[in-house]
């Protein structure tokens, strides 16, 4: 369209009014308008219309246009504001919707989490297994501070009933999944708890021991699988204070045996319960909890254990799960050395394992007389055992023996003696990190039972009649034989022998006869004297019954002084000493009721051609120096007493008769009638 070209209506309407046409127009008018062009006139009232002229702007003013009509970009910013407007009330109305539901539904869910008891978490969605690992880091006289590993987890679904269940409604399964994202959401919540005591739940006056746990992180869980593969590894510190009182803890081991299960109560004064990590910081610790006085009621059931009685049973005595292997000794100047192993049931899976560093015990024996508290005799240390093995732990253990003093010198030779028998001796183990837990147990006797005195005789014996009894003389000889293992450096000073003689050898039914710890009671009879000697054993009454074929008894009223020579030991294990003591006249006691037998003995002797064989049964007492043992007192004396022996010696004609001051016939015929 070309300047001068005049538009039909029509055509007007036709044209889009777009805002680049607009801008062009109004530029047109603007370039006429400042041309010299007559002012219209301005006609009041009604009038006729001017006729357009070729000067008639062919737009009128632009507030004129849009006044007449709405433009198309006002029409779009108006619908534009409406659903604007509409989106922000939906979208605010659904926010407030979904708030409330949330709200609902974090109330439905903490209205749950409020109502869980302690006991009903412990006992029924609290899993632990284990523990796969307990290393013990330090033990102080406070306690035992370990590092116990394990796996652990918490079904918090099952806590707060939003496990999947079969039955579930399109509702229920809804709420229960948003509980479940919720909680695999949060993913694990951390536990600061303050110590916690343990008593029986038989007696809650009664405390066991107590508790320290550092704060932990429980791992949350919803449907977990049947097995344990759910389970997240933990490695935690803890630190164990045992209560003074070890009779009660042993008390309670015992009854808890009997009953087939752990049956305590924990007490925690505070548990503080916050959502994440200990040490991460995030929304998740928005989530917090404090719980207060804390009593909660734990219940173990005992699984059978290798080596022991099926639980409900009686426990075992220490004594019965340990097994002395072997046990040394050996002398040095300053001290004596001791060296033992022992085996231990092993009542552990093999899955688990357990790491002891080396800990000070002593080892004590109860006093003489057991009116005193008992005396310890030895310090040892166990090796630090780093893996445990089965069946049975092999336990190494090394110490010396302590300085004893004189008081303790019939404790410790009342040890001695039992063992060199053949007896077990009863004994405290106690260390100085668990003052006041002594536990009782009882030290083996040597297996096989050893023999110490072995080859007594008494060399070149003489009976000799004098008034009315007879007396012997000659030189006890034998060898002091110690058990395998023992080296120890010896001195046999006196010996004071106790001996019953029969008409030929030693019967074997005489084996029954309790000759280890004395002759069993028969009859009081008063005690020899003892020339001033304090440490002469007390003279036992004689066996009841009389051994078959006994017809004397020999024991001398003072120690016999005596000498020893160290021997080659060979395959005996032990060192090995000869000793000899001389014998002078010494009373020879004919048995009650065995006058008939002693004068069958003599009409051998006498008439015999080659004399008799007397059987020797009997045990003897020695006194002897220890080398490296610290005792207090004579010369580091100990009295070995009631070690028992037998034997043979050959009495010829000449043995029997020389030295007699009156007729043989006449001293026989002195002995009270059978």
């Amino acid at each position: 369209m070309t300047s001068g070209t005049i538009m039909t209506t029509t055509e007007y309407d036709r044209i889009r009014l777009t805002p680049h046409l607009l801008s062009s127009l109004h530029e047109m008018d603007a370039a006429d308008q400042s041309e010299e062009i007559p002012q219209p006139t301005v006609n009041k009232g009604k009038g006729r219309a001017l006729e357009p002229t070729e000067r008639t702007p062919l737009l009128g003013t632009s507030s004129a246009i849009e006044d007449a009509r709405p433009t198309p970009y006002s029409d779009n910013r108006r619908r534009l504001r409406t659903k604007l407007t509409t989106v922000f009330l939906a979208s605010f109305l659904a926010c407030i919707l979904v708030s409330a539901a949330a709200a609902g539904l974090a109330w439905s869910y903490a209205s749950r989490a409020s109502n869980l008891k302690p006991e009903d978490i412990i006992n029924n969605d609290l899993v632990i297994a284990g523990p796969d690992r307990v290393d013990v880091l330090n033990v102080t006289e406070g306690g035992v501070w370990l590092n116990v590993k394990g796996r652990i987890g918490i079904d918090a679904g099952k806590a707060i009933a939003v496990e999947s269940g079969p039955n579930d409604s399109l509702f229920n399964d809804i709420w229960k999944s948003i509980g479940r994202w919720g909680v695999r959401t949060l993913d694990r919540v951390s536990v600061n708890m303050s110590t916690i005591r343990i008593t029986p739940e038989y007696d809650l006056s009664m405390t066991l021991l107590y508790v320290d746990i550092p704060p932990i992180v429980l791992p949350l869980s919803v449907d977990p699988p049947e097995d344990w593969s759910w389970l997240t590894p933990v490695s935690t510190p803890v630190y164990i204070r045992l209560t003074p009182n070890n009779t009660a803890v042993l008390q309670f081991l015992k009854e808890s045996w009997r009953r087939g299960e752990f049956s305590v109560r924990a007490d925690v004064g505070e548990a503080v319960v916050r959502g994440g990590s200990l040490d991460a910081k995030s929304w998740r610790n928005k989530f917090y909890g404090r719980l207060s006085n804390i009593r909660t009621s734990v219940h173990l059931k005992l699984p059978s254990l290798p080596g022991f009685p099926h639980p409900g049973r009686n426990l075992p005595s220490l004594s019965s799960l340990i097994s002395l292997q072997s046990f040394n000794v050996t002398s040095e100047p300053d001290t004596l050395n001791l060296h033992a192993v022992a085996s231990l049931i092993n009542p552990a899976n093999s899955d688990f394992n357990l790491t002891v560093p080396s800990l000070p015990f002593e080892i004590s024996v109860p006093s003489i007389p057991d009116v005193f508290p008992p005396v310890a005799i030895a310090s040892v240390r166990n090796d630090a055992l780093s893996s445990l093995t089965h069946p049975n732990i092999t336990l190494f253990v090394a110490g010396s023996v302590l300085p004893i003093s004189t008081s303790s010198f019939p404790s410790i030779s009342n040890f001695v003696t039992r063992y060199l028998s053949g007896l077990a001796n009863e004994i405290s183990i106690s260390s100085p990190l668990f003052p006041g837990y002594d536990l009782q147990a009882e030290f083996p006797a040597p297996n096989p039972k050893p023999q110490i005195l072995r080859d007594v005789t008494i060399k070149d014996m003489w009976i000799r009649p004098s008034g009315t009894i007879f007396l012997a003389s000659g030189v006890v000889q034998g060898h002091l034989v110690l058990p395998a293992g023992m080296r120890v450096g010896l001195d046999v000073t006196r010996v004071l022998p106790d001996v019953i003689i029969f008409d030929g050898e030693v019967p074997r039914s005489a084996d029954n006869v309790n000759i280890t710890t004395g002759w069993t009671a028969r009859q009081t009879r008063p005690r020899k004297g003892h020339r001033g000697d304090p440490d002469l054993p007390e003279e036992p009454p004689l066996p009841d019954p009389l051994p078959e074929h006994a017809f004397g008894h020999i024991r001398p009223d003072s120690w016999l002084p005596a000498v020893s020579v160290e021997q080659d030991a060979g395959d005996a294990g032990g060192s090995v000493y000869a000793i000899s003591a001389k014998v002078v006249d010494v009373p020879v006691e004919v048995l009650p009721g065995r006058q008939k037998e002693f004068s069958s003995f003599v009409g051998k002797v006498i008439f015999g051609s080659e004399g008799a064989t007397a059987g020797i049964l009997g045990f003897a007492a020695v006194t002897v120096t220890v080398e490296g043992l610290p005792l207090q007192g004579r010369a580091g004396e100990v009295v070995l007493d009631k070690l028992p022996f037998n034997g043979n010696v050959h009495i010829g004609k000449k043995s029997l008769l020389v030295g007699t001051d009156v007729v043989l016939e006449e001293t026989l015929a002195s002995l009270p009638a059978p």
